[in-house]
C-alpha cells in the first residue's frame, strides 16, 4: 500500500481493503458529527454542574434517541480504532507476528463492543427504589 500526500492511498482492486478504506473515512466523519453532538448534548443544552448518576440513568438514558447515539459512537469508535491499530500491525509485522496480533485486535474490538454493548442495553431507565 502506497502513501500519497502523507496520507494512505486507496487500495487497488477491491475486496476487503478498498471496504476498511472506505469505512474509515465514514467512521471518522461519523465520530466528528457524534463526538461534537455529544459534546454539545452534554456541555451546552444541560447543565454539567446537575449531572449525576442518577440523572444520567433517569433523564439521559431514559432516552432511546440519546442511547441510540451513544451506540453509534461506541460503534464507530471501536471500528475506527481498531481497523487503524490494525493497519499499524500491518505495515510493522510480518508472519506469525502479524497473524497473532490482528487476531488479538478482532477479540479485543468484540469484546469492548459487546462490554459497551451491553452497558447500553441493560441499564434500567429508572434507578432502583424510585
Amino acid at each position: 500500500m502506497s502513501v500519497v500526500g502523507g496520507r494512505r492511498a486507496r487500495p487497488q482492486g477491491g475486496g476487503f481493503e478498498l471496504a476498511v478504506w472506505y469505512l474509515m473515512r465514514l467512521t471518522g466523519l461519523a465520530l466528528f458529527v457524534l463526538a461534537l453532538s455529544h459534546f454539545i448534548i452534554t456541555h451546552v443544552l444541560y447543565d454539567p454542574a446537575e449531572q449525576t448518576a442518577e440523572w444520567i440513568i433517569s433523564e439521559r438514558w431514559a432516552n432511546v434517541a440519546i442511547r441510540t447515539v451513544d451506540w453509534l459512537m461506541l460503534a464507530a469508535v471501536t471500528f475506527h480504532a481498531f481497523m487503524g491499530v490494525r493497519i499499524v500491525v500491518g505495515d510493522y509485522t510480518r508472519g506469525g507476528v502479524r497473524t497473532l496480533l490482528t487476531a488479538a485486535l478482532y477479540i479485543a474490538a468484540f469484546v469492548i463492543f459487546a462490554m459497551g454493548t451491553f452497558a447500553l442495553v441493560s441499564v434500567p431507565n429508572v434507578l432502583p427504589g424510585g
